[in-house]
């Protein structure tokens, strides 16, 4: 099987060398796991280390924001866009009349996933995009009033990124308390792993920790494995003995 490398320290040996290729994964956790670095930092090692062009799409940060959060990171987001091996899809283009790049203001209450969709095909052929990250499914999910709606419109995202051949990663959200892996309980059904981030607070001390849940096809680790995210992002850390 062949393998993307994630290029974030410490997870690619876990998993036998990557995600396996033109598959989905859901990275899911509560609130402040790392959730959005996670998938910046696979799209931003896929450009930078690997030169293989990537699709961020969000759905609830701005592309704005994002780049001046990533920053902070030493990750030079804009440069790579320039280059033309990463794109930033704002989610607010479904809800445009004229989805033009980045528009934020002009809010109709309808919201167009077949604009989203074709945008978000549009910026994969146009730069051959590899790897794809949706950031977030609560933040799609928002738009449908439905239950039905939103499991159909999952899948039928999942359905086009794979007919398209490239490697996709999906956060969601976990309640405090609950068992099920994902905010509609089917986002760990539909993908082919599932990476759940925690943050554990002790007294005045916060922990984080990585779980690889499920990947199929692939030998990994089952252990919860400490996690850090430091001045180069997210690292996996070994575990004391």
């Amino acid at each position: 099987m062949e393998r993307v490398p994630s290029g974030i320290k410490g997870l690619d040996e876990l998993i036998e060398g990557g995600f396996p290729k033109r598959r989905s994964i859901l990275i899911t956790g509560a609130c402040g796991t790392g959730k959005t670095i996670f998938c910046m930092q696979y799209i931003y090692n896929g450009a930078k280390v690997y030169k293989e062009p990537g699709v961020f799409v969000s759905l609830d940060a701005s592309p704005d924001i994002l780049r001046e959060d990533m920053e902070t990171l030493g990750w030079d987001i804009k440069k790579l866009e320039d280059e033309g091996l990463i794109r930033i899809v704002d989610g607010n283009v479904a809800r445009l009349t004229t989805a033009t790049e980045e528009q934020l203001f002009s809010l109709p209450s309808e919201f167009d996933l077949e604009k989203l969709l074709i945008e978000i095909v549009r910026n994969v052929k146009q730069i051959g995009a590899k790897r794809v990250a949706i950031d977030s499914l609560p933040g799609l999910g928002l738009n449908f009033s439905t239950m039905y709606q939103v499991r159909t419109n999952i899948l039928k995202l999942d359905y086009l990124l794979r007919r398209y051949g490239v490697t996709t990663l999906f956060t969601s959200e976990i309640y405090e308390g609950e068992s099920r892996l994902g905010r509609y309980g089917v986002e760990e059904f539909i993908t082919d792993g599932v990476i759940i981030l925690y943050l554990v607070g002790l007294g005045i001390e916060h922990n984080r920790g990585i779980q690889i849940r499920k990947m199929r096809g692939t030998k990994h680790v089952e252990d919860l494995m400490p996690m850090r995210i430091g001045k180069n992002g997210i690292e996996i850390l070994k575990k004391k003995l």
